[in-house]
C-alpha cells in the first residue's frame, strides 16, 4: 500500500515532516569500547513528605560539569570517572532546599534521595519589589551577556526524540551531540555536531503514514531562550504581551519571581503563554514554561501543515516547551530544555481520527571552555533540516552509550525498546538490521 504524503511545519521551532516513502539504510559500523573507566549510579528523587517523584531535578557532580537530570518519574542515571567517586553530587530542584551528597553514600542502584520543599518568605527588606513585570523580563533579557556564559563552550549533550500513537511509544532516536555554543553576547548561531546516535521505530503502529521529526537537537537547542530570544520577545511582538507577577518561589537561596506572560486580547496571531522563573536579586532567567496558543484551530493549522493529502485535515492539540539554566561560578548557562508537540489526524470516510504526539528533550551532561574558538566544518555539522531517524540505526548494544550520561529512559520506553528487540530478533519486521551506527 502506497503511503500517504503529509508534511506539518513551524516557522519558529518544532518542524516535523510525514515522508511518503520509508528507507531503512542498514549500515554495520564496529563502536570500540571506552578507555576510561567510570560508575554508574541508579536511582530516583521524589517529593520527601508527599513521595511523588521530582520531574527534571538536575544532579550536577561537584567541582566538574558533569551533570544529568531526573525522567518523568524522577528516575535518573548518573556516570561518574572513577578519579571523582569522592566527590559530592549536588541535587537542586526549584521550590526545594538543594542537597549535597556524598557519593561515596550512593550505592549502583536503587538510591532514594528525598527532597524538602521550601517554604517562600516574603522579600527580604532590602530588596525592592518591581512594581513593572515587563520591565523586569527586558532587563533580565537585557543582562544575558554578564549573566551567563561569556566565552565559547563546547557541550555535550544527550538529546532523545520519542513518536507515540495515543500513549504508545512507536518511534525512539536517541544522540550524543557536541553543541559549540557562542557566548551568550554574541547573536552567532550555535552549531552542531553529531557524535553517536540510535534509533528503533515500530513501523507497524504507523498506519500508512510515516512520521519523521525535522530538525532534530536543533528542535531543543533553539528553545534556549536567553541565546534566542528573538523567537518569542522580538522588539516586534514584546508589546504583543501582556506581563504580570504571580507568586515567588526559590532555587537553593535564591529568591525567584514567577512571571507570567500571555498574548494581549486583542492580538489575533498564535503567540505564546507561559511562566519566567527570574533570579530577583541579579535579573537571571533560570527556567521558562510556556506554550503556543492554538485556541484558533484554522491559524494553528496554517503554521504547521504545508502539504497534506486531500482526504485529511491535521490540526495540533498541544504545543508546548521548557528550558531550564544551571549556575556556575555566578554564570548561568542552557542546561535542559524539551518540546511537545500533539495534534490529530482526521481521515475523510473514517470512524476515528489518529493521535500522534511527537516530543524531544536535550540535557547538557558535560561542558568545557572552548579556548581557541574551534568550530566545526561545515560539512561535519549537524544541518538544521536534519532527520536524526535517518542518521543511526538499531537499539540492540545495551552498552552503546559507554560512559556518557544520558536521561534515564522512562518504563514505557524501555518496554518498547524491548519489544521492538524481540520483533528484530524473529525477523517480523522486515529491512531493518539490529547493529548500531555511529557517525
Amino acid at each position: 500500500m502506497k503511503q500517504k504524503a503529509l508534511t506539518l511545519d513551524n516557522n519558529s521551532l518544532f518542524r516535523i515532516l510525514l515522508l511518503s516513502i520509508l528507507a531503512i539504510v542498514i549500515n554495520n559500523i564496529t563502536l570500540y569500547a571506552q578507555e576510561d573507566k567510570y560508575k554508574e549510579y541508579l536511582g530516583e528523587v521524589f517529593d520527601q513528605e508527599t513521595k511523588k517523584p521530582l520531574v527534571f531535578a538536575t544532579l550536577t557532580l561537584e567541582g566538574t560539569n558533569i551533570s544529568t537530570i531526573t525522567n518523568t518519574e524522577g528516575a535518573f542515571l548518573l556516570k561518574v570517572p572513577e578519579e571523582n567517586a569522592s566527590n559530592n553530587v549536588i541535587i537542586s530542584f526549584l521550590g526545594y532546599q538543594t542537597l549535597s551528597l556524598p557519593l561515596s553514600n550512593f550505592s549502583e542502584d536503587k538510591n532514594k534521595i528525598g527532597m524538602k520543599e521550601l517554604i517562600t518568605e516574603l522579600p527580604e527588606v532590602s530588596l525592592i519589589v518591581p512594581r513593572d513585570a515587563a520591565r523586569l523580563v527586558r532587563e533580565t533579557l537585557k543582562k544575558r551577556g554578564e549573566n551567563y556564559i561569556d566565552h565559547p563552550t563546547v557541550m555535550t549533550a544527550f538529546y532523545r526524540e520519542t513518536i507515540k500513537k495515543r500513549r504508545k511509544n512507536v518511534s525512539l532516536s536517541e544522540a550524543v551531540v557536541n553543541i559549540y555554543k557562542a557566548p551568550y553576547s554574541n547573536d552567532r548561531t550555535d552549531a552542531l555536531k553529531l557524535f553517536k546516535a540510535r534509533k528503533s521505530t515500530d513501523y507497524s503502529k504507523l498506519d500508512t503514514v510515516a512520521l519523521k521529526l525535522q530538525g532534530g537537537p536543533f528542535n531543543a537547542l533553539f528553545v534556549d531562550m536567553v541565546k534566542y530570544p528573538n523567537y518569542i520577545f522580538s522588539d516586534n511582538y514584546f508589546e504583543h504581551y501582556n506581563f504580570s507577577f504571580v507568586n515567588s518561589t526559590r532555587v537553593g537561596d535564591k529568591l525567584i519571581y514567577v512571571i507570567k506572560f500571555e498574548q494581549k486580547p486583542e492580538i489575533i496571531d498564535p503567540l505564546y503563554t507561559g511562566k519566567l522563573y527570574i533570579d530577583a536579586e541579579n535579573k537571571i532567567l533560570t527556567s521558562a514554561i510556556y506554550s503556543l496558543n492554538i485556541t484558533n484551530k484554522d491559524l494553528a493549522s496554517k503554521m504547521f501543515v504545508r502539504k497534506k493529502p486531500k482526504n485529511a485535515e491535521v490540526w495540533p492539540t498541544e504545543v508546548a516547551y521548557r528550558v531550564d539554566y544551571r549556575e556556575k561560578d555566578g554564570k548561568w548557562y542552557y542546561g535542559y530544555s524539551n518540546v511537545l508537540l500533539e495534534f490529530k489526524v482526521d481521515w475523510d470516510k473514517r470512524l476515528f481520527n489518529s493521535v500522534y504526539s511527537m516530543s524531544c528533550e536535550m540535557a547538557i551532561t558535560d561542558w568545557e571552555r572552548n579556548t581557541d574558538n574551534t568550530i566545526p566544518k561545515y560539512k561535519d555539522r549537524v544541518k538544521s533540516n536534519i532527520i536524526l531517524s535517518d542518521e543511526a540505526i538499531g537499539f540492540a548494544d545495551p552498552d552503546f552509550w559507554g560512559e556518557y550520561n544520558i536521561i534515564e529512559p522512562e518504563k514505557s520506553i524501555e518496554s518498547a525498546i524491548k519489544k521492538i528487540q524481540r520483533q528484530l530478533k524473529r525477523g517480523k519486521i522486515k529491512g531493518i538490521g539490529n547493529g548500531t551506527a555511529a557517525r
